[in-house]
């Protein structure tokens, strides 16, 4: 028995000898209530169902995220005196841990800010991405983009990643006009230099 969130990288010889392969779905909210509720008894941390509830969704569909961000609204509601995780302290303690109401942290809104701000919406490569956030670019592309993706918050082209119009929305931003060709206008900032150092396009 196995499991992974890799398969791909496995030789196929060896997926081959498996007797049977499964592919589990991302857990909806209300199973995530159910996990929380549970392991919220066995840690004794009083928590109402508003509470749990607001971290579940925020959780992005992962029992391992949701336990870990219980814990952690868990630990604030304590330094701060709260007697119980409620909807108040998960919202304050999620907010105090750049945990956006759709389940976006900071590497994750990073991504999407450097996407729409400095590369127009992009398309733009991989190691341009990263270096636009500090970021080496495998843990853009195996941590933040995969949900970024399946949230429709990115998309993947043969010229690399950029911007879909909910990542535009969901950052308060107006998305560039399309030009003729049906793509947004890309910032000056991300044209490349000509020799001159001028920017291409221009």
């Amino acid at each position: 028995m196995g499991a992974t969130t890799r398969s791909g990288l496995l030789p196929a010889p060896l997926r081959d000898r498996f007797g049977f392969t499964g592919h589990l779905d991302f857990y909806k909210t209300e199973d995530l209530v159910t996990i929380l509720t549970k392991n919220a008894r066995l840690l004794e941390i009083d928590a109402d169902r508003e509470g749990i509830e607001h971290i579940a969704s925020r959780s992005r569909g992962t029992p391992r995220i949701a336990n870990r961000l219980l814990r952690r609204v868990r630990d604030w509601a304590q330094v701060y005196g709260k007697q119980s995780v409620d909807l108040e302290s998960a919202n304050a303690a999620l907010t105090l841990f750049d945990v956006d109401d759709q389940g976006l942290d900071r590497l994750d809104r990073a991504v999407l800010e450097a996407l729409c701000r400095r590369f127009g919406g992009g398309p733009v490569g991989l190691s341009t991405l990263a270096v636009a956030v500090g970021e080496e670019p495998d843990t853009v592309e195996t941590v933040a983009e995969p949900f970024l993706v399946r949230e429709g918050f990115m998309i993947r082209t043969p010229r690399g990643r950029a911007a879909s119009p909910a990542a535009w929305t969901h950052l308060g931003l107006t998305p560039p006009r399309p030009t003729k060709g049906g793509q947004g206008s890309a910032s000056q900032d991300s044209l490349p230099l000509d020799n001159q150092g001028g920017r291409l396009g221009n």
